[in-house]
């Protein structure tokens, strides 16, 4: 499947820098690689299309990653993303908060 939506993942520093770990096109993708951070730095998701220069279509960032599932449900309905990788998202983001 052509994917249209990307993660791009990265870290935060407290003074509000960011390092761009990766730009991933799955969410187990994304698991695997992409949620690496370290205790002094936040992690931050960004959802976008592709070639695209609109603003991101979600941004979500640690430790409060509570509304994504939510946000998501919209690409689960469009057959984006399935309901189980979703899930699986929302529980290694808590789990890596």
């Amino acid at each position: 499947m052509f994917r249209r939506l990307y993660w791009v993942s990265e870290t935060v520093l407290s003074d509000g820098t960011s390092r761009v770990l990766g730009i991933y096109t799955s969410i187990p993708d994304l698991i695997r690689n992409g949620l690496r951070h370290g205790a002094d730095e936040r992690l931050r998701l960004n959802l976008v299309k592709l070639d695209s220069g609109h603003p991101p279509f979600g941004v979500w960032n640690s430790p409060d990653f509570d509304d994504m599932e939510a946000a998501l449900e919209q690409y689960v309905a469009t057959d984006e993303m399935s309901k189980e990788h979703v899930v699986d998202l929302v529980n290694a983001v808590r789990a890596s908060a």
